[in-house]
């Protein structure tokens, strides 16, 4: 990772944050010290955690970060729904409590959160937000439902629902411009299993589809990417969905 974080300032790229995902980021034992590389660096950090045990395990470590560098590491924890049971018909059998009381003593110990549900179920945007305000109310968690940036409410991404291609008048039918979309300011590095060495790919939603690699190194990485892909329309450009914070 620190060849990457190396590369940054030799390209003279303006980057500002360093985001971590997963997968649960925390299973990597090596996670703290590339929080504490990435923080030390100048960079916000953000880490995109279920909260549960794997995290628990590192609070030792969280605690020292949050005390150097403050409000400079935010967690992001998925809670899906704020209903338990569609919280866990998405991440499995007695998942809830486990996430929440990771997310109360993020929480209760000042750190820098958010939370990140999905709209799969059909909500509208209100009535989760709604709900979530109760939810964080009854439990006294510190994130601000009203706010889009402490509850990000992801559009929903599946690969064989029809949806419309992007042509480059989709921009000024929408109202949006392709400064907005992830892949123009950010790119992701992932090692898959088995390969030698890590790629770039064009964003967090594509870690698998061979032709969004860009190659092995960051410069590699930096031109044009094509929105292509059923998730570029679902998510970004018409769902209106970013990653980052």
């Amino acid at each position: 990772m620190r060849r990457y974080l190396e590369e940054i300032p030799a390209l003279g790229l303006d980057t500002e944050e360093i985001g971590f995902t997963g997968g649960e980021p925390f299973m990597n034992p090596d996670l703290p010290a590339m929080l504490a590389d990435s923080l030390a660096r100048g960079y916000r950090v953000l880490v995109l955690t279920n909260a549960m045990r794997p995290m628990m395990k590192c609070a030792p470590e969280l605690l020292g970060l949050r005390d150097w560098y403050g409000s400079r590491l935010t967690l992001r924890v998925s809670i899906d729904h704020y209903r338990p049971a569609l919280h866990e018909e998405e991440r499995g059998r007695r998942t809830w409590v486990p996430t929440l009381n990771g997310l109360k003593w993020l929480s209760d110990n000042g750190f820098e959160i958010a939370v990140a549900g999905r709209r799969r179920w059909g909500d509208d945007e209100d009535s989760m937000r709604d709900g979530f305000v109760r939810l964080f109310a009854a439990e006294g968690i510190n994130v601000d439902a009203t706010s889009h940036t402490e509850l990000v409410l992801f559009p929903e991404m599946d690969i064989n629902a029809d949806t419309p291609e992007i042509t480059t008048e989709c921009w000024d039918i929408l109202g949006v411009r392709p400064a907005q979309m992830m892949c123009a300011s950010s790119r992701m590095v992932i090692k898959r299993k088995g390969t030698e060495s890590p790629v770039v790919a064009s964003c967090t939603l594509l870690p698998y589809d061979l032709a969004f690699s860009l190659g092995e190194r960051l410069d590699d990485s930096l031109g044009d990417v094509a929105l292509n892909h059923p998730h570029c329309s679902r998510f970004c450009v018409l769902g209106g969905g970013r990653c980052s914070g």
